[in-house]
């Protein structure tokens, strides 16, 4: 970091009358953490950098290497609103790195770096635009529950919407916050509520997926209210997505339009979901990453379940949208809000350049409700089915030496021991579920 560029932070700073600064970044699960220094600590901060104990961080390291680094990166600096007054806070997302001095394999920010550094190398920049869906519950002694705050329905307004309040904050905070709010609505379900904003490279897109679930929590927390990305609360009901629209720009053009070709959609945006299909079912482990998630991955509710593209159909795991020119993306409909964004995007980005690289042609388009066809009509299509639960998906991760070597053993690792605990609280845990059906017959 240049020290023409460190004065002038810090003159931004001591401008905007901040008391503390937050340094932030993400353990492996995708969970914001940071640490909180006054402001006298930022000179340091910004040369040198803050130590930490990443021994106690999920999936970072052993006690016996647990000196971090955290390193701001000066492009996210922003003040958080809700901490307005005569004394300011401000927040800078923050690269890991080893008391050596090297990056740390480990931090979900440096895979995705990685991962866009080498599509750099074929001239390719990295777009995502995720559309995050959540839901506003009541909180009850201090607790969450299911309890609905509206009984709105899908684009519905005040009055039913008695939520539309706490949208609005949301939205004004994450403005200030200098994000540019593209749409909000709330969405099919009982209080569930969609924030879409304006798309941008793909790491400076998970900085704002983490900024976004933190600043929606807190301002919903503020107002007596829970923000739950969880992927499915509710049986019976739609579940909460991260649809995550991509694509890849070239000498400052899209490279997936191509007005002469079949849908108007170039080789290398057809490659890309060739990319993405072959690896869908271990990118599914990452985008897809609790217990939960697989409770919305099911037929019947808008979430996808198995290996397609279409042009159109959302029964789709890939889905083109309508709008071309510089508009042209392709959506990837299986990710939920309780992703690592960082670890998701790299993913599919490893995916598809892998497709653009290796020229991997996609199956033909399915433009019938995948829902509706039966099992002997998927097999002959070809089409195959997303892993069921967690377990299975991480199996195909492991199976992935693609998607394994992008995110290095270490990630690879530790994701194994999370998926492996998870995987067996759960399964050996007994549910109201068994209780309800067996206790009384049996």
């Amino acid at each position: 970091m240049s020290r023409d560029a460190t004065s002038a932070m810090l003159e931004r700073i001591e401008l905007d009358n901040v008391r503390f600064l937050r340094l932030q970044f993400t353990d492996l699960l995708g969970m914001p953490k940071n640490v909180a220094i006054p402001v006298k600590q930022a000179e340091k901060a910004l040369t040198s950098g803050i130590g930490f104990d990443g021994s106690s961080i999920e999936g970072f390291v052993r006690i016996e290497e647990s000196d971090m680094v955290l390193k701001p990166d000066l492009s996210t600096y922003t003040l958080l609103p809700w901490r307005s007054g005569d004394y300011a806070e401000a927040r800078f997302v923050c690269d890991v790195y080893k008391a050596s001095g090297k990056p740390f394999e480990g931090d979900p920010r440096y895979v995705l770096r990685r991962a866009m550094e080498d599509a750099a190398k074929d001239g390719y920049v990295f777009n995502t635009g995720p559309e995050l869906e959540f839901f506003l519950f009541r909180m009850h002694e201090g607790r969450p529950t299911t309890q609905f705050q509206d009984v709105g329905g899908y684009f519905d307004l005040a009055p039913t919407d008695l939520a539309e309040d706490v949208r609005r904050e949301i939205i004004l905070a994450l403005t200030e916050m200098g994000f540019e709010i593209e749409a909000s609505h709330h969405e099919v379900a009982e209080s569930q509520h969609e924030i879409d904003f304006k798309y941008s490279d793909a790491l400076h897109t998970a900085d704002n997926v983490i900024s976004f679930k933190f600043a929606a929590k807190t301002i919903a927390l503020m107002r007596g209210l829970h923000a739950s990305f969880m992927a499915k609360p509710i049986y019976g009901i739609c579940g909460s997505g991260m649809h995550t629209n991509c694509s890849l720009a070239k000498n400052d053009k899209n490279a997936f339009y191509d007005p002469e070709a079949p849908l108007q959609l170039s080789r290398t945006c057809m490659h890309f979901i060739g990319g993405l299909l072959k690896h869908a079912k271990a990118i599914t482990r990452v985008a897809n990453p609790t217990v939960n998630s697989y409770k919305r991955l099911v037929p019947g509710y808008e979430a996808p379940c198995y290996v397609s593209w279409s042009a159109g159909n959302r029964s789709a795991l890939v889905r083109v949208p309508s709008p071309r020119g510089n508009s042209t993306r392709v959506e990837f409909r299986s990710p939920d809000p309780t992703c690592n964004p960082y670890l998701a995007f790299a993913a599919m980005l490893t995916a598809g350049m892998e497709g653009v690289r290796e020229r991997i042609e996609p199956p033909v388009g399915v433009d019938t409700n995948i829902y509706h066809m039966s099992v002997e009509e998927r097999k002959g299509a070809g089409i195959e089915t997303l892993p069921g639960d967690l377990y299975e998906a991480n199996q195909a991760l492991l199976a992935d030496d693609l998607i394994c070597s992008a995110f290095g053993p270490h990630v690879v690792e530790a994701l194994t021991s999370v998926a492996e605990a998870e995987w067996d609280a759960y399964r050996t845990a007994v549910h109201p579920w068994e209780l309800d059906r067996y206790l009384a017959t049996y």
